[in-house]
């Protein structure tokens, strides 16, 4: 790997300085562009194309090139962009004539000094002279990211603020990037980013490095302008419509849409993984996993089977996973997953976050580092074994348990393909209050190599249906922590009333 020089000139300190003044300065809410713009649907704005011959450091011999995006429909502000050439920062301008527009009428009513919504990065995985898109800024404080050979899908933030409480969601935004330029060589590279919004401001530093998963180490610092009632570091956001774990809206035909299909945590305090597999609720729920020592998050796409999805346009059987590392040590706290209902798979309904035990008041800082990786469900490096599909029903008519579920979880690792089919593996489950465990079992299922857990269990009417389990072996557990929250409002439990 080669890394970026050390330039003397602009840095993150410059970065922080300038978060600093502005949050003791009064919030102002960035300008947006003119109406037409953002009345644009969709489809209408990706007409709007950047040329490639116009593309950042496409003279300079680097392996990146950066193009630049186009305000309208969702891109309502835009940013300002600068490159960092030899430690010396120079503003990036507005170039009308680098868009191709589908209409000259449209291009007509662009402002000669309209700005730019936010950039995308791309890197020529393959070696050669074709660069593939793989990392993109744009829109609040997002970025997505990809490994090679994938389709983009789950996004990250750098921050989030009361998302999913009833006083509302704040969505700060990077209103300020710089772009260091790096050398022919450098397979890594360098964007810093100024964050602004009405409770925060903040100092971003961002490391970057392709491959077949995507690094990004990300250093930050904070300022308050007022007190935070939930803060969320190194937020994910996807989007999860349905699954194998879940009905299948009227209409559909794909068995499968979604891009991210669990919630992945690892407590280095117990050495545990947790695998919470995601759901597309009624209403609004969250979730609270309480951590001693986090290790890292994530948001999982382990369903990796054409099949599962049978869908040749959107591929999310090629979605990246996202796993947040991290940095210095985050303390106590919980990893919050928010799952809002969609009708649409056009929405992000899935939010995760590390929210720390400490509060957060008016004029105090806060310096975090972390990476995040987008790739392959292997990112995260677990080596236990891993719940792959879910599936669950209402009980079979000869119940004489009427309100029961059945769930069905298979477990897969090379420590399990080892084992003899007779080993005597045990099912280890309980539930939550008001939860009554019937039955469960464990069975190795030769077609799929895997073994199969099976689970009857009954709420008591109204309450939440929460489930945890794991395989064991002699007393020692040896797959992660399956977890499941069924809420009593669901369409299944609606089914069988």
């Amino acid at each position: 790997m080669t890394l970026p020089r050390l330039v003397y000139g602009f840095d993150f300190n410059d970065v922080e300085q300038k978060a600093e003044a502005l949050a003791g300065a009064e919030f102002e809410a960035p300008q947006e562009v003119p109406d037409f713009l953002r009345e644009l649907s969709p489809s209408q704005h990706r007409s709007i194309q950047f040329d490639p011959n116009a593309a950042l450091w496409r003279e300079s011999g680097a392996k990146f090139r950066v193009t630049m995006m186009a305000p309208g429909s969702f891109y309502a502000h835009p940013v300002r962009l600068n490159e960092v050439k030899e430690g010396n920062e120079h503003p990036i301008p507005f170039r009308r004539e680098a868009f191709t527009y589908p209409d000259k009428d449209l291009m007509n009513r662009i402002p000669a000094d309209l700005g730019y919504a936010g950039f995308k990065v791309t890197y020529p995985f393959s070696g050669s002279d074709v660069r593939e898109q793989f990392l993109v800024f744009g829109g609040a404080s997002y970025f997505r990211g990809m490994g090679e050979n994938q389709r983009l899908g789950i996004s990250a933030r750098g921050i989030a603020i009361n998302t999913g409480l009833a006083s509302g969601e704040q969505f700060p935004s990077f209103t300020e990037f710089w772009l260091q330029q790096p050398a022919t060589g450098d397979d890594s590279m360098v964007v810093f980013a100024l964050l602004d919004g009405a409770s925060i401001t903040g100092a971003y530093r961002f490391v970057i490095q392709p491959g077949s998963s995507t690094r990004v180490d990300v250093t930050a610092k904070l300022f308050f302008r007022e007190d935070i009632e939930q803060l969320g570091l190194a937020p994910l956001t996807s989007m999860f419509f349905y699954g194998e774990n879940s009905l299948k809206p009227l209409g559909q035909w794909r068995p499968e849409v979604h891009d991210s299909d669990g919630l992945l945590v690892h407590d280095v305090e117990t050495g545990e993984w947790l695998w919470r597999p995601l759901l597309n609720p009624k209403k609004l729920r969250m979730s609270y996993h309480q951590v001693g020592d986090l290790e890292g998050f994530g948001l999982m796409q382990r369903d990796q089977q054409f099949e599962s999805y049978e869908d040749v346009g959107y591929r999310y059987d090629i979605r990246p996973s996202a796993w947040v590392e991290s940095g210095d040590g985050w303390g106590t706290g919980n990893v919050v997953l928010v799952e809002l209902p969609t009708e649409e798979e056009s929405n992000d309904n899935i939010v995760a976050f590390w929210k720390p035990d400490s509060t957060f008041r008016a004029g105090e800082t806060l310096d975090f580092n972390y990476r995040v990786s987008f790739g392959g469900p292997d990112i995260s490096g677990q080596k236990t074994g891993r719940a792959i599909p879910t599936f669950f029903g209402s009980s079979e008519p000869s119940d004489d348990n009427p309100n029961a579920y059945r769930f069905v979880v298979d477990f897969e690792s090379e420590e399990l393909s080892g084992l003899s089919r007779d080993a005597p593996v045990v099912s280890n489950v309980s539930g939550g209050e008001g939860v009554e465990i019937l039955e469960h079992f464990v069975q190795f299922v030769e077609a799929k190599d895997m073994w199969r857990l099976s689970i009857l269990a009954r709420p008591e009417p109204g309450k939440v249906l929460s489930l945890r389990a794991f395989l064991s072996l002699d007393g020692a557990p040896m797959t992660e922590t399956w977890i499941y929250e069924l809420g009593s409002d669901n369409n299944l439990m609606r089914q069988s009333e």
